[in-house]
C-alpha cells in the first residue's frame, strides 16, 4: 500500500480507502463488516471513512467497534455532518447547534475523543457560512477534529469558503470528498483546478460508478440479483446505460492487456490525478479489498491512459 499527503497538510493517509455506505450498518452483517475492517488494516489501509447519516448511526457504531483493536494512532478516521439526524427543525444542516450536538454524538458512538476528518456533507443554503467555517474552527480548537472537509461543494462555494477562512483567520477546508470515475469526471473541469490551488486534497467516492466499473453488468443481460443496481432505493438508471455498458466491455480488454482487473483499472486511472489523495472503496467482503487495494502503486503509461480516453470520450 502506498500513501499519499492529504492535501497540503502533512497527513499521510492510504491510496485506498474504505468506506461504510450503503453497507456497515445496512445490508453487510456486523461480522462481516468487521473482517473487511480487519482485511483493510491488515493490507496497510489506513484511512476509514464513514457518517452520522449512514444508516442513522449504525455505521459508526460498527466501525468505531472493529477499529478499537488498533492503536488511535495507526488509522485516520472520517465521518460526517448535514443530513437528517431526526425530524425536528434543528436535526440537519450546518447551523453551530447541529454540528456540535452531531458531532459529540458521533464521538459517543465511534468511541472515540477525536476524529481526524469531519466533513461538511453537503453545502447548506439556509446558514451563513461564516457561522459554519466558526462551529468547525471552534471544534479544531477543542481538540475534537483534527481537520476540516466538504463533500460535494461547488468550486465557487469552496474558494468562497477558503477566502473567507483566510479573512477570518479560522481552520481551512483541507480535503473535498467528490463523486469521480471514469463515468462521472465532473471535478477535472473546475473542482480540481480550484483545489489545487488552495492545497486542498480529493478523498473521491463512488470510483467504481456504483459498481458499473466491475463488470458485473452485461449488456443485454438481466441485472444480477443482489447487486446495487437491483436494490429498490438505488437508481442507477443515469450510468448504467447501454453506452457505458459498451465503454465498460472495452476497458476489460484495456485491463486485460495489463494484467489488471477492470477494478483495479478504474482505481488506477484515478490515482493518476496527482490531487487525488485516496480512492474510497465499498466492500462486503474481504476478497473485494485485497483485489482493489492491488491498485495502489500501478502507474499507467501516457499510451494506455490516451487509449482509455479514447475510449471514455467515444
Amino acid at each position: 500500500m502506498e500513501y499519499r499527503r492529504l492535501g497540503n497538510t502533512g497527513l499521510k493517509v492510504s491510496e485506498i480507502s474504505l468506506g461504510s455506505w450503503l453497507t456497515y450498518g445496512g445490508y453487510v452483517e456486523e461480522q462481516k463488516a468487521e473482517a473487511s475492517i480487519d482485511k483493510a488494516y491488515d493490507l496497510g489501509i489506513n484511512f476509514f471513512d464513514t457518517a452520522n447519516v449512514y444508516m442513522r448511526g449504525e455505521a459508526e457504531k460498527i466501525v468505531g467497534k472493529a477499529l478499537k483493536k488498533y492503536p488511535r494512532s495507526s488509522y485516520v478516521l472520517a465521518t460526517k455532518v448535514f443530513g437528517d439526524m431526526g425530524d425536528g427543525p434543528n436535526d440537519r444542516g450546518l447551523s453551530r447547534k447541529h454540528i456540535t450536538e452531531q458531532c459529540n454524538a458521533s464521538l459517543q458512538r465511534l468511541g472515540l475523543d477525536y476524529v481526524d476528518i469531519y466533513y461538511c456533507h453537503r453545502y447548506h443554503q439556509d446558514t451563513p457560512l461564516e457561522e459554519t467555517l466558526r462551529a468547525l474552527d471552534d471544534l479544531v480548537r477543542q481538540g475534537k477534529i483534527l481537520y476540516i472537509g466538504v463533500s460535494e461543494w461547488t468550486a465557487e462555494q469552496i474558494s468562497e469558503a477558503v477566502h473567507l477562512a483566510d479573512k477570518k483567520l479560522l481552520d481551512r477546508i483541507v480535503v473535498n470528498q467528490p463523486n469521480y470515475s471514469m463515468l462521472h469526471r465532473y471535478i477535472e473541469d473546475e473542482i480540481i483546478p480550484v483545489s489545487d490551488k488552495h492545497g486542498i486534497g480529493q478523498v473521491v467516492f463512488s470510483p467504481l460508478a456504483q459498481g458499473v466499473l466491475t463488470g458485473k453488468y452485461k449488456k443485454g443481460e438481466a441485472i444480477p440479483s443482489g447487486s446495487r443496481a437491483a436494490q429498490e432505493n438505488l437508481d442507477l438508471s443515469r450510468i448504467l446505460t447501454e453506452q457505458n455498458l459498451e465503454r465498460v466491455e472495452a476497458l476489460q480488454g484495456i485491463a486485460a492487456n495489463e494484467n489488471l482487473s477492470l477494478t483495479q483499472l478504474a482505481i488506477a486511472w484515478i490515482l493518476r490525478q496527482d490531487n487525488v489523495s485516496s480512492a474510497l472503496i465499498g466492500a462486503s467482503r474481504p476478497e473485494q479489498i485485497e483485489e482493489n487495494a492491488k491498485a495502489s502503486g500501478v502507474k499507467l503509461a501516457p499510451g494506455t491512459i490516451e487509449e482509455i480516453e479514447n475510449i471514455l470520450k467515444a
